[in-house]
């Protein structure tokens, strides 16, 4: 009898044993990487009348022509810029100096220099809630051809993830197997090889030119030489903050940096040994990342607690959807706020997140992935 009670209670275990579930586990996401915003101040205020103003002044919306590529939206604005700006590098250069006032000059025929354009561009692209900065680059050598400085702007792209340089003057960019190259990419690739295995792409159709068409003498290596030094605004807010925005500029502290000199017009820099020059040797600080979440995720029991955090510039709100099994299907994205808890409800559950900004354009996908062990 008291063997047949301990097999009894032996298979009573065993049973408790099989039925009792493993609990859950965060499965590691190669989301992607989120850098702070360490050195940068500020940004444009979407909710500002002046950016409505701009697009319906110069019927914007109309570039466009239902395109909803991220990229070439980009490329249709910038282009749209090119063509209603002509080039004058001498002056001297009517109006106010503002985006407004150097478009209304630039359809009476005056035209304009880099900084110029670069004024413009930072206006339209911010409009539409593409984040982007101002910034200056030069040669920096005094041999008669690099001694200028040209004026330049940088895109977020969500859907690469990264920053692109973008030039208005000439409508071009720069490509490394058809991804959109940052200012210190491109810098690197200068530096490394002399350009050697780097496309410059012209205008919204991205065409690969080794010569720029109205700069015969403006090989690929001559206008990536450009980006050898590299400032960017540290305040982002040229345009609504117009004409009281600052002359502060950051600038990557790396080994060139320390080993060379900028030359600019025959002597250094005129930003050297002022407070206006701020150095970062870390280039995650420049290369920080705009709508891009990270997330902390706390699991009790068959619940997840997730926390949300992102340097959005004019948030509007959280999406998140659930992924379901079986057939893909999704539920539609919702609005969240920046914590949530959700209750596991299968085996393996799938949470996607992102961010929308006041101008609708929504940031890189962020997943969180519960699972049983």
């Amino acid at each position: 009898m008291k063997n047949k009670l301990r097999i009894l209670i032996v298979l009573m275990l065993l049973m408790v044993n099989c039925t009792k579930q493993k609990p859950f586990h965060a499965v590691e996401v190669d989301n992607p990487q989120f850098n702070p915003k360490t050195v940068f101040i500020g940004y444009e205020d979407l909710s500002n009348p002046k950016f409505n103003a701009l697009k319906e002044k110069y019927q914007l919306d109309s570039i466009f022509h239902g395109e909803t590529d991220e990229l070439k939206r980009i490329l249709l604005l910038r282009n749209w810029i090119k063509n209603h700006i002509s080039i004058d590098n001498v002056g001297p250069y009517p109006g106010c100096g503002s985006a407004e006032c150097i478009l209304d000059e630039a359809i009476k025929g005056h035209g304009f220099h880099c900084g110029h354009y670069m004024v413009v561009q930072n206006a339209v692209m911010n409009a539409y809630g593409y984040v982007t900065r101002c910034l200056g680059a030069g040669e920096g050598v005094a041999d008669g051809l690099g001694e200028g400085h040209h004026g330049i702007n940088e895109i977020w792209l969500n859907t690469f993830h990264k920053w692109f340089l973008s030039d208005a003057k000439y409508n071009y960019h720069f490509e490394k197997n058809g991804i959109p190259l940052s200012a210190l990419e491109i810098r690197d690739a200068y530096l490394n090889n002399r350009a050697a295995d780097i496309t410059l792409m012209e205008g919204p159709d991205r065409v690969p030119t080794e010569f720029y068409p109205e700069l015969k003498n403006r090989s690929k290596e001559l206008f990536a030489r450009i980006y050898t030094w590299i400032s960017w605004d540290k305040y982002n807010n040229k345009y609504v903050n117009w004409p009281n925005d600052s002359s502060d500029l950051v600038m990557y502290q790396d080994g060139y940096f320390k080993n060379h000199v900028w030359i600019r017009d025959g002597k250094p820099h005129w930003a050297y040994n002022t407070s206006y020059l701020h150095l970062t040797s870390d280039r995650k600080a420049i290369e920080w990342t705009p709508n891009t979440i990270s997330s902390e995720v706390a699991i009790v029991g068959n619940k997840v607690r997730i926390r949300l955090n992102s340097i959005t510039p004019n948030l509007k709100t959280y999406q998140m959807k659930e992924l379901l099994d079986g057939d893909g299907s999704t539920i539609e994205w919702e609005a969240v706020s920046n914590a949530v808890e959700i209750e596991l409800k299968r085996n393996r559950n799938e949470i996607v997140f992102r961010v929308v900004n006041l101008a609708d354009i929504t940031g890189p996908e962020h997943r969180v992935i519960i699972e049983r062990e």
